[in-house]
């Protein structure tokens, strides 16, 4: 299957997150209008609450598209915060089951990116800092500051493997992209 034909649901928690998955997709070939996004409506919820309650319906709404349209994809990116990755994806199983649908299968095209703490820390490690999963890195003044870093990632560091003392929520993701493309 062609990049091209790829369409994409993406929920995410903010701004940033949306610039930094809008970047990398596409960088990895994936056209800017394949892309849906679903923002967080302004001044109703927090960010990781919209994105875990959405996510549910939008794992509903994917199973019973995928059927017809298997180019279509799910991804979601959410802050793990002081959550363990594996505690985040539970909250997703969760709203899952909250709806009455099971967890993700491994043969789903649904992807589920959770940098730890924020995606402050990703971004901070790919402009060569060294960084920590615990600690809240600062917010960037202009979100698409990170776009190079961002591209650098996408087109040359995922694709043969992250070093060693890449973030663990980072390694994560590489393989979550599998998923995906």
């Amino acid at each position: 299957m062609s990049k091209r034909q790829i369409e994409l649901v993406i929920l995410c928690e903010d701004k940033q997150q949306q610039v930094f998955i809008r970047q990398f997709l596409t960088a990895r070939g994936i056209p800017p209008q394949k892309m849906r996004f679903r923002a967080v409506p302004h001044g109703k919820q927090a960010g990781e609450q919209y994105v875990r309650q959405t996510f549910a319906q939008e794992v509903k709404t994917h199973r019973a598209e995928v059927t017809y349209r298997a180019s279509i994809r799910l991804v979601a990116m959410l802050d793990a915060d002081i959550y363990s990755i594996q505690q985040r994806l539970q909250h997703l199983d969760t709203e899952l089951e909250n709806v009455g649908q099971v967890k993700r299968q491994s043969d789903e095209k649904i992807a589920v990116f959770i940098p730890k703490r924020n995606i402050e820390t990703w971004i901070h490690y790919l402009m060569g800092q060294e960084v920590d999963e615990a600690t809240a890195y600062a917010k960037f003044n202009h979100e698409s500051n990170c776009k190079p870093y961002i591209e650098n990632l996408a087109q040359n560091i995922c694709p043969v493997g992250l070093p060693l003392n890449a973030p663990p929520s980072l390694h994560h993701a590489c393989d979550e992209l599998k998923r995906i493309l």
